[in-house]
Protein backbone atom coordinates (compact mmCIF):
# COMPACT_ATOMS: atom_id res chain seq x y z
CA UNK A 1 0.00 0.00 0.00
CA UNK A 2 3.09 2.38 0.85
CA UNK A 3 4.39 1.95 -2.33
CA UNK A 4 1.15 2.58 -4.32
CA UNK A 5 0.67 5.91 -2.13
CA UNK A 6 4.28 6.42 -2.99
CA UNK A 7 4.32 5.85 -7.30
CA UNK A 8 0.52 8.32 -7.17
CA UNK A 9 2.35 10.98 -5.53
CA UNK A 10 4.65 11.56 -8.58
CA UNK A 11 1.82 11.40 -11.11
CA UNK A 12 0.79 14.31 -12.80
CA UNK A 13 -3.34 14.57 -13.50
CA UNK A 14 -4.86 16.63 -16.18
CA UNK A 15 -6.08 19.81 -14.49
CA UNK A 16 -9.75 18.54 -15.21
CA UNK A 17 -9.46 15.84 -13.10
CA UNK A 18 -10.91 16.14 -9.83
CA UNK A 19 -12.78 13.86 -6.99
CA UNK A 20 -16.07 14.59 -8.08
CA UNK A 21 -17.91 13.08 -11.10
CA UNK A 22 -21.24 13.69 -12.65
CA UNK A 23 -23.40 10.85 -14.56
CA UNK A 24 -25.76 11.32 -17.17
CA UNK A 25 -28.28 8.60 -18.55
CA UNK A 26 -28.91 6.75 -15.37
CA UNK A 27 -31.34 4.66 -15.84
CA UNK A 28 -34.94 6.21 -13.79
CA UNK A 29 -34.81 2.88 -11.58
CA UNK A 30 -31.62 2.73 -10.56
CA UNK A 31 -31.42 2.73 -6.62
CA UNK A 32 -28.77 4.43 -4.60
CA UNK A 33 -27.68 1.06 -3.68
CA UNK A 34 -26.90 0.05 -6.90
CA UNK A 35 -25.44 3.10 -7.17
CA UNK A 36 -22.52 2.22 -4.64
CA UNK A 37 -22.10 -1.10 -5.88
CA UNK A 38 -21.40 0.05 -9.46
CA UNK A 39 -19.22 2.90 -8.45
CA UNK A 40 -17.75 1.40 -5.12
CA UNK A 41 -15.89 -0.83 -7.19
CA UNK A 42 -12.95 1.82 -7.38
CA UNK A 43 -12.80 3.21 -4.00
CA UNK A 44 -14.52 4.54 -1.28
CA UNK A 45 -17.21 6.67 -2.22
CA UNK A 46 -17.82 10.08 0.22
CA UNK A 47 -21.45 10.63 -1.29
CA UNK A 48 -23.43 10.04 -3.94
CA UNK A 49 -26.75 12.61 -4.98
CA UNK A 50 -29.26 11.32 -7.54
CA UNK A 51 -31.18 13.63 -9.21
CA UNK A 52 -34.91 12.96 -8.16
CA UNK A 53 -36.51 16.24 -10.20
CA UNK A 54 -38.14 16.07 -13.67
CA UNK A 55 -35.24 18.03 -15.22
CA UNK A 56 -32.67 16.11 -13.16
CA UNK A 57 -33.47 12.93 -13.17
CA UNK A 58 -31.32 10.33 -15.01
CA UNK A 59 -28.34 12.27 -13.36
CA UNK A 60 -26.02 11.94 -10.67
CA UNK A 61 -23.19 13.69 -8.49
CA UNK A 62 -20.07 11.14 -7.03
CA UNK A 63 -17.93 12.27 -4.79
CA UNK A 64 -14.96 10.20 -3.84
CA UNK A 65 -12.56 10.05 -1.19
CA UNK A 66 -9.93 10.12 -3.31
CA UNK A 67 -8.71 11.90 -6.90
CA UNK A 68 -7.42 8.44 -8.18
CA UNK A 69 -10.22 6.49 -7.34
CA UNK A 70 -12.40 9.08 -9.81
CA UNK A 71 -10.52 8.87 -12.25
CA UNK A 72 -10.13 4.97 -12.32
CA UNK A 73 -14.13 5.30 -12.15
CA UNK A 74 -14.31 7.54 -15.23
CA UNK A 75 -11.83 6.05 -16.57
CA UNK A 76 -13.84 2.43 -16.71
CA UNK A 77 -17.56 3.48 -16.44
CA UNK A 78 -17.33 6.12 -19.13
CA UNK A 79 -19.62 3.85 -21.60
CA UNK A 80 -20.40 1.38 -19.15
CA UNK A 81 -24.11 -0.05 -20.33
CA UNK A 82 -26.19 -0.57 -17.09
CA UNK A 83 -30.16 -1.45 -17.59
CA UNK A 84 -29.99 -0.97 -21.26
CA UNK A 85 -28.67 2.37 -20.90
CA UNK A 86 -24.75 3.60 -21.81
CA UNK A 87 -23.27 5.80 -19.13
CA UNK A 88 -21.68 9.07 -19.57
CA UNK A 89 -19.34 10.08 -16.78
CA UNK A 90 -17.55 13.45 -16.61
CA UNK A 91 -15.51 15.12 -14.11
CA UNK A 92 -17.81 18.04 -12.14
CA UNK A 93 -16.40 21.55 -13.32
CA UNK A 94 -17.77 24.14 -11.30
CA UNK A 95 -16.12 26.87 -13.89
CA UNK A 96 -18.15 25.52 -17.05
CA UNK A 97 -21.50 26.19 -14.37
CA UNK A 98 -20.07 29.53 -13.51
CA UNK A 99 -19.35 30.64 -17.64
CA UNK A 100 -23.03 30.33 -18.24
CA UNK A 101 -24.11 32.02 -15.34
CA UNK A 102 -21.89 34.39 -16.41
CA UNK A 103 -22.83 34.19 -19.92
CA UNK A 104 -26.85 34.35 -19.11
CA UNK A 105 -25.78 38.02 -17.15
CA UNK A 106 -24.32 39.51 -19.31
CA UNK A 107 -26.65 38.86 -22.54
CA UNK A 108 -29.27 40.17 -19.72
CA UNK A 109 -27.39 43.46 -19.47
CA UNK A 110 -26.96 43.68 -23.46
CA UNK A 111 -30.44 42.89 -23.86
CA UNK A 112 -31.09 45.60 -21.18
CA UNK A 113 -29.02 48.35 -23.00
CA UNK A 114 -30.45 47.65 -26.24
CA UNK A 115 -33.78 48.99 -24.74
CA UNK A 116 -32.23 51.89 -23.33
CA UNK A 117 -30.77 52.59 -26.07
CA UNK A 118 -33.69 52.07 -28.81
CA UNK A 119 -31.82 49.12 -30.31
CA UNK A 120 -32.84 46.18 -32.43
CA UNK A 121 -31.34 42.75 -33.39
Amino acid sequence: MAMAAKSRANVRLPPEVNRVLFVRNLPFKITAEDMYDLFGKYGPIRQIRVGTATDTRGTAFVVYEDIFDAKAACDHLSGFNIMGRYLIVLYYSTTKATKKKDLDKKEAEVSEMKEKLGMED
